[in-house]
């Protein structure tokens, strides 16, 4: 069956094929099909330029079709790698962008842990031991701790 629907529509199978992949793209998550959708749409291109050549037949189309998914997909991912830059680097990553902030002791350092409410969160904190009410200062991240030093 698969034969007889190439063999009818000729070099517009890779353009269905392109667009059935691009399509897929919607439904399936990972903008991956994306760049192998092009690649069959590039091939398609190419078999509407050259289906009569002799050299044309279905073993080149597909190493062809091969060769371009794997080249379209690192370009790709290049392309869209190199474009993830936000303006906000600490997004997901809350006690990172405290890193610098001043606070007070909510609670003393006793034995190397205690808190500070930084905004409307109270965070544990280690450093030194420190009475509470003292201006700390946050030098490091650590997950869900913070490190303090006297500011």
């Amino acid at each position: 069956m698969l034969a007889r629907i190439v063999a009818e529509l000729g070099p517009w199978t890779w353009w269905v094929a392109g667009l059935v992949l691009l399509a897929a793209e919607m439904i399936v998550p990972g903008f991956f099909l994306v760049w192998i959708g092009l690649a069959a749409l590039a091939v398609g291109i190419l078999s509407l330029l050259l289906w009569d050549a002799g050299f044309w037949v279905w073993e080149v189309q597909l190493i062809l079709f091969a060769a371009l998914s794997v080249a379209a997909t690192f370009i790709g991912r290049r392309l869209t790698l190199r474009h993830d830059a936000t303006d906000e680097p600490f997004l997901n990553q809350r006690g990172a962008s405290l890193v610098g902030r001043t606070a007070t002791l909510a609670e003393p350092i006793t034995e190397g842990r205690g808190r500070i409410k930084l905004d409307d969160t109270i965070w544990q904190v280690m450093g030194p031991d420190l009475p509470a009410g003292t201006r700390v200062k946050v030098v490091a991240s650590t997950g869900r701790d913070l490190t303090v030093e006297a500011a």
